[in-house]
């Protein structure tokens, strides 16, 4: 694995690993396999969350790793039913107990459900959490810049990361720029586009050139515009393949410059905008 991974200052003081081990759609009975897979291949950021119902192999895998707990770093998600302060302390110390730890470094909004409007409120409950120590980190999953400005103007605290989809169909780079004027990091989930892009003639040409995978020329591509990154597999040697993407070379000014003509605005999930709480 690479000496030293590459990391991405928070503004509250702490960092977070470059490259992440997403378990969104991981399937419940291999999560534990699979971040047990992800550890051996290099992975120390580990990306999960309450709905995505593997949080207890998610556990299991990273006991199962040999790591300390101070080797590695866990994200989880608030889900769109617990929105509100009371529902969210809920959620947070279930996620805990079946994660079984004593706090994620990482405690995410997994989605804003505006019409809902009770982002403010759970975002309210993070900073509780935040100061209890259950949640060294918190931050956003899927919000606009004005929904965050929305938080900070409320109760005058910021997320440190924002995790949106992000890949060559859908680049985002407004958005990023907002995150990056505000001082958060931006997260890329979903990041290969469900291999849309992989026979893309501007991804061959920089997977031919440094001799790699068009996944890893993807993941590349992301981590060369300085953001966090999670990929996913169930499959050993795909896991270390995309966790060696750190190892490529740089891509060119002209490649990286070749890359966003493929930029289609074209979402592989739903509209961020358009989702709710299911009804309680």
């Amino acid at each position: 694995m690479p000496a030293s991974q590459p990391r991405l200052a928070f503004h509250d003081g702490h960092t977070i690993p470059q490259a992440g081990f997403g378990l969104w759609q991981v399937p419940h009975d291999v999560a534990a396999a699979s971040v047990a897979a992800a550890a051996r291949a290099g992975f120390r950021l580990f990306d999960g969350a309450a709905a995505y119902n593997n949080e207890d192999g998610m556990g299991r895998g990273l006991r199962d790793s040999g790591l300390a707990r101070g080797d590695y770093f866990v994200t989880t998600k608030v889900w769109n039913d617990h929105h509100g302060f009371d529902r969210t302390m809920k959620s947070a110390e279930a996620s805990l107990g079946r994660l079984g730890l004593d706090h994620v470094d990482l405690l995410l909004i997994h989605w804003p459900c505006p019409k809902d409007d009770l982002y403010v409120d759970t975002w309210r409950a993070f900073i509780r959490l935040r100061d209890e120590g259950r949640a060294t980190s918190i931050g956003v999953s899927n919000f606009d810049a004005q929904q965050i400005d929305r938080l900070v103007a409320e109760t005058g605290v910021a997320p440190v990361l924002n995790q949106v989809e992000i890949n060559p169909r859908m680049q985002q780079h407004p958005l990023q720029a907002e995150m990056d004027a505000r001082g958060i990091v931006t997260q890329a989930w979903t990041p290969l586009g469900n291999g849309l892009s992989f026979d893309a003639a501007p991804v061959q040409a920089v997977a031919a050139r440094l001799g790699i995978t068009p996944a890893q020329a993807i993941l590349r591509w992301h981590l060369q515009r300085g953001l966090s990154v999670l990929s996913r597999s169930v499959n050993p040697g795909r896991i270390a393949e995309n966790f060696h993407a750190l190892d490529a070379g740089p891509l060119s000014g002209d490649e990286m410059a070749a890359m966003v003509a493929l930029d289609e605005r074209s979402r592989t999930g739903p509209n961020p905008a358009a989702i709710s709480a299911p009804v309680r």
